[in-house]
């Protein structure tokens, strides 16, 4: 299997880099399981106190990787929901791993890859970071990030990123409510992070947990209450003829007809 998630630990913080540049780091069926292992092995490990989720290229991950959305089946609405269940399956490893998870970005997140944002505990951002929700824009919506993501965005802020589909960068994604940090120099970035893994590893292996876990309950129960609903919706969505459309426009880089002039 080629690699696709980049596995290492520095001290007390296991690296997880999504290193599948050539598709802007997609979520693949793959680089899925692989991010699954990776989170499962820095919880396993003793040493460990601390997660780091970043990326190599210039997007951290660019959603659902769109070449797999045929897939040959019989009945494009089951497999559609079956991408959407593994979706929140990995939205949801990240929240309940016992470790903090760091988020670190210098490059463009979009669709799915705002779930994986929203996921993670704290986020850094450098100036190369770019953000959006494009999904009003090929026919779908992002129902199933929404479970991480509106427990972190303000009100007014998702109203707006997710009906216009605007791009916004690290500073208006603080004010958001979706990043911890903006820092303006792509060098600071390292020495924000090393601040960080430093102040963590301080935490006690049940104190971070037990403290963590008071962070996410209500992030939890928004996933017990509304997460089935979500992965149907998503589904139907997915295989109606105008995410077909969209989705198609988007791969042949042309508009689709509801944006042409």
């Amino acid at each position: 299997m080629t690699r696709l998630i980049d596995y290492r630990v520095d001290g007390r913080a296991a690296h997880l880099t999504l290193d599948s540049p050539h598709n802007r780091n997609a979520l693949s069926t793959a680089l899925v399981t692989q991010l699954h292992q990776g989170l499962r092995d820095a919880a396993a490990d003793p040493r460990v106190r601390l997660v780091v989720l970043g990326h190599t290229g210039g997007t951290f991950c660019a959603g659902a990787d769109l070449s797999e959305a045929g897939g040959g089946s019989t009945d494009p609405e089951s497999m559609a929901a079956a991408r959407a269940g593994e979706m929140t399956t990995l939205l949801r490893a990240i929240v309940e791993c016992p470790l903090p998870v760091i988020g670190v970005i210098d490059g463009h997140v979009r669709a799915g890859g705002m779930g994986l944002v929203g996921a993670c505990d704290i986020v850094v951002a450098g100036p190369r970071s770019t953000f959006g929700l494009t999904e009003a824009r090929i026919g779908v919506a992002p129902s199933i990030i929404s479970l991480t993501l509106l427990p972190k965005l303000t009100a007014r802020s998702a109203g707006r990123y997710y009906l216009t589909g605007e791009t916004f960068g690290a500073a208006e994604a603080v004010d958001a409510g979706l990043v911890t940090i903006a820092v303006p120099e792509s060098d600071g970035v390292a020495g924000v992070l090393a601040g960080l893994v430093e102040s963590l590893g301080k935490g006690s292996p049940q104190g971070l947990a037990a403290s963590k876990a008071l962070t996410t309950a209500t992030i939890l129960s928004g996933f017990d209450r509304d997460a089935e609903r979500l992965t149907q919706e998503s589904a139907r969505l997915f295989v109606s003829a105008e995410a077909h459309e969209g989705m198609l426009a988007f791969l042949q880089k042309r508009p689709p007809p509801w944006a042409e002039p």
